[in-house]
Parts: C-alpha cells; structure tokens; sequence
C-alpha cells in the first residue's frame, strides 16, 4: 500500500501533534476504518507509555471506508499538555484494516 505517514511535532506547552497521510502511489488507495477513531496518538517516556489519546473516548463501532487518489492527503492533529519537562516519543497511527500507517519521533519538552 502505497500511503506515506509523516509525523510533526511543535514543542510547546501544550505540545502539537501533526500526523499527515499522503498516497504517493499511482492508484486510488481505499481503506477501511475500523471505528469512529481514524487516528491515534501515543506518548512514551523512558519506555513507559503516559498519554494515548483516544483513552477514556468513546468511538463509533462502524466499519467506514475512505478511498486516498495519487497525491492525496490527509491530516490529523492533536495536542498534549506534558507535566513535566523531558525527552519523550510519539507515536501517530492511522487506525486502518489494511495497512499499518505509523510514524515516530522523539522531542524534548
């Protein structure tokens, strides 16, 4: 599957979170969310998870398509208050049936 995921992170208080989907294949590429979350967005320091956003949510329990054309993307933001200054990863996924669409970065707060 040819979708592409790039990860921007803004430090700051509070922390913004850019996770951008782009097909940069040349055929049309569908695929199928598996709930009302579409993407995901996990933080970890030393290892040790201590922020996802979609806990404590509720989400729709539909299946739902989505069909990217060549070149299209699409963008999914976030943000994160940290309590406490240090190095720290995220991870962004795209809560997808078909492929893993993930990306990572390391930030300082």
């Amino acid at each position: 599957m040819a979708l592409d995921a790039d990860l921007e992170v803004e430090s700051g208080d509070p922390v913004a979170l850019t996770l951008t989907v782009t097909n940069t294949g040349d055929e049309p590429r569908e695929v199928t969310f598996r709930s009302g979350l579409e993407a995901d967005f996990s933080i970890s320091r030393d290892g040790e998870e201590c922020w996802r956003w979609s806990d404590g949510r509720l989400f729709t329990q539909a299946l739902r398509t989505e069909t990217f054309v060549p070149g299209e993307s699409s963008t999914y933001t976030e943000s994160w208050a940290p309590s406490e200054p240090g190095t720290y990863t995220v991870v962004a996924a795209l809560n997808t049936m078909e492929a893993d669409v993930e990306e990572r970065a390391e930030f300082v707060v």
